[in-house]
């Protein structure tokens, strides 16, 4: 028996079609098993690709599941982000809403949405983080593998529901000069189950506060376009270590020009409660059908 599915790709954190990173989303996915749907993420072969779902947890409007082209992940930004751009835009959730709460695997996150049409801004809360020092030996296998100085002092391993390591480089010319060394990368990642590296620094041409560059190439990504929870694990590590004063309560972060993209990640970091949210512009680029034998 054939199925139907209502089919999206967008471009998340861009307003603009081709500088964001593209996401897949599947409508009304409920036929879906998670087999079916790692086959279809690892067939997009993008970042991730996203399957929304009716809500099983009071309060939710939405369920989504987020899939790489290896795994299920719990949380995931740009795939929350452009979840909810997709249940708008598609019709599912009233298009006048300016708050909703999406059900992950990382719980209940709420949603906020600035404007309408073009103007439309999404802005998810990322699960809180947990955040842990790092050995010796990982800073300097970090060092080598990225090629510039790393101690244990500008990195940390932040779980936010992928676990990352993130790297303070200070100097965004720095970041975006980076040439990794992609096996000892995988190396890395494998050997200390993390989801991929992220570093970042000031960012000095007036575009955007932060330079950011996250990379993944244990899950088939070597260079991730533009990371939601990249930003909110640099958010987290920037609270923890008491250097967010020098980027502000709410900034801006510029990803993705290293890989052809120009994305723009707003990040903003609640004073009375610590909670980090994630936001940015999303465009449309595909809609369609995805068409599938469906066992009865």
């Amino acid at each position: 028996m054939s199925q139907r599915f209502g089919w999206m790709q967008v471009d998340v954190f861009s307003a603009q079609l081709f500088a964001g990173n593209p996401l897949a989303v599947v409508l009304d996915a409920a036929a879906l098993d998670a087999a079916q749907m790692q086959h279809i993420a690892r067939w997009t072969n993008l970042s991730e690709t996203a399957f929304l779902l009716p809500p099983t947890q009071v309060g939710a409007d939405y369920r989504v599941r987020i899939f790489t082209p290896c795994q299920e992940l719990p949380f995931a930004g740009h795939p929350s982000v452009g979840s909810a751009w997709v249940a708008l835009e598609s019709g599912m959730l009233r298009a006048d809403k300016t708050q909703i709460v999406q059900e992950c695997a990382a719980g209940l996150l709420p949603v906020r949405i600035d404007g309408q049409g073009p103007e439309r801004r999404i802005h998810v809360q990322a699960p809180a983080a947990s955040i842990t020092r790092c050995p010796g030996a990982v800073a300097a296998r970090l060092s080598a593998a990225l090629q510039v100085a790393v101690t244990g002092a500008n990195l940390r391993e932040v779980d936010n529901g992928p676990r990352w390591l993130v790297c303070d480089l200070d100097d965004g010319e720095v970041v975006r000069a980076l040439h990794p060394q992609m096996p000892a990368l995988v190396a890395l990642c494998v050997d200390t189950s993390m989801i991929g590296v992220c570093v970042f620094g000031h960012e000095r041409d007036g575009t955007a506060a932060m330079a950011v560059r996250a990379f993944c190439p244990a899950d088939g990504i070597p260079e991730d376009p533009v990371t939601g929870s990249a930003n909110a694990a640099i958010a987290a590590y920037l609270q923890s270590s008491g250097t967010l004063p020098d980027y502000g309560h709410s900034y801006r972060a510029s990803q993705g020009r290293e890989v052809g993209r120009d994305g723009y990640v707003d990040v903003s970091v609640d004073v009375a409660t610590g909670a980090i949210s994630i936001g940015g512009a999303c465009c449309s680029g595909v809609r369609g059908e995805l068409q599938l034998a469906i066992q009865a």
